[in-house]
């Protein structure tokens, strides 16, 4: 068996627009007055017959439209995507397609249409249940609409993910702590919880660094927000499957435990990555950032990729090791092995073993609660 199986195989579709920009966003999203739907429609279905004819034969076990605001494709865009996959490829029964979608009440009525066409997950962008911190967050919704939203979503689609962010400007452990506990109740599935982070090149990172980005909760107080999501989400038995992403049983995101799990998945759209095993060698694949590059490229190159990169073994390994450990499952010491070719240092197991950062059982390398949240010093002194 190739070592990709052990994760599994999908396809990522990058819906590169959004109506605005919101302030703390780094991922690639851009706006735009007008959209060619016909020819973005057209790429996407170049590129996977294009990607296809390289990977034949294996199951494709989730695709995942992300963005951007991928709710503002076309429905019938979906659709043609979705049946262009089932050509190409063998499908799962049980395939995830999951889009994302803001809670907007013009997103929220074209759930039905996804539906209709092949899509079994949304996962809503609400971010914030109040009003005030919405509006501070650049969001275009209401908590109103982002409870409706849900509600539609829960009604429509087998299953549904929200997302929640937290440490926000004037956020006390208090109000964290009420905001959650609504949150656990509205029934959701899938919960993906992040901390506010200022990333540089964004609007809130342009804000902090004049000094104009204040009340922003100080490192103790974000820590405590960290423990608190963690205490109230297992309670409710929505325990933490990953560092951010909280489910029951049979909850959790199918394709992203494909990139935890160090599987292949096809890169499709601008600034998408990927990773492809192809005769033996496993390959990190990327694409212009650029919307109109990318499609350019496509329609007058025949592809949207930039040059690919061979991993090396200890690059593979080390991927591995820094996505798998964010699993509360972890990661097998052995398969690790067998990728990089090198073992992982025993003494460093050892000793953060005893601080209680890991714990090691049989084959199973894994972060406990505690040392999740430091995973990036734990992967320097195990790979040292």
């Amino acid at each position: 068996m190739a070592d990709w199986e052990t994760g599994g195989f999908g396809l990522y579709i990058h819906w590169p627009f959004c109506e605005a920009k919101c302030p703390y966003c780094d991922f690639n999203s851009h706006v735009a007055a007008k959209i060619d739907q016909s020819a973005w429609r057209q790429a996407y279905l170049s590129e996977i017959q294009r990607i296809a004819s390289e990977t034949p034969d294996r199951v494709v076990q989730s695709v995942f439209f992300g963005g951007g605001t991928p709710s503002l494709m076309a429905p019938e865009t979906v659709a043609e995507i979705l049946e262009s996959v089932q050509t190409h490829w063998p499908v799962a029964n049980d395939i995830e397609v999951t889009l994302e979608a803001n809670p907007s009440s013009v997103e929220k009525d074209r759930f039905a249409a996804y539906r209709a066409a092949g899509v079994t997950r949304v996962s809503i962008g609400v971010q914030a249940l109040n009003d005030a911190d919405l509006k501070r967050l650049g969001r275009l919704h209401s908590g109103a609409e982002a409870r409706e939203a849900i509600e539609t979503a829960q009604t429509t689609f087998d299953r549904m993910s929200f997302d929640l962010i937290y440490a926000r400007q004037g956020q006390s452990l208090s109000d964290w702590r009420a905001e959650l506990t609504d949150a656990l109740c509205l029934g959701a599935d899938h919960l993906s919880l992040y901390q506010l982070t200022i990333e540089p090149g964004t609007a809130f990172g342009a804000r902090h660094a004049k000094g104009m980005l204040r009340d922003l909760p100080n490192e103790d107080l974000s820590a405590d927000m960290y423990e608190l999501t963690q205490e109230l989400c297992e309670a409710a038995g929505k325990p933490a499957y990953e560092t951010s992403n909280h489910a029951g049983d049979m909850g959790a995101s199918r394709h992203n435990l494909i990139y935890w799990r160090s599987g292949d998945w096809a890169g499709i759209g601008p600034g998408a990555h990927g990773r492809l095993t192809i005769d033996g060698s496993r390959y990190a694949t990327e694409t212009p950032p650029s919307p109109s590059a990318w499609l350019t490229q496509v329609h007058q190159v025949g592809h949207g990729e930039a040059p690919r990169h061979a991993l090396t073994p200890i690059e593979h390994g080390e991927e591995m090791l820094m996505m798998g450990l964010r699993l509360t499952e972890g990661v097998s010491i052995s398969r690790f092995r067998n990728v990089s070719g090198v073992d992982l240092s025993a003494a460093a197991i050892s000793e953060l073993s005893d601080l209680g950062l890991i714990s090691l059982n049989g084959d199973r390398l894994a972060t406990t609660a505690k040392g999740r949240p430091v995973l990036n010093g734990i992967l320097r002194q195990i790979l040292a």
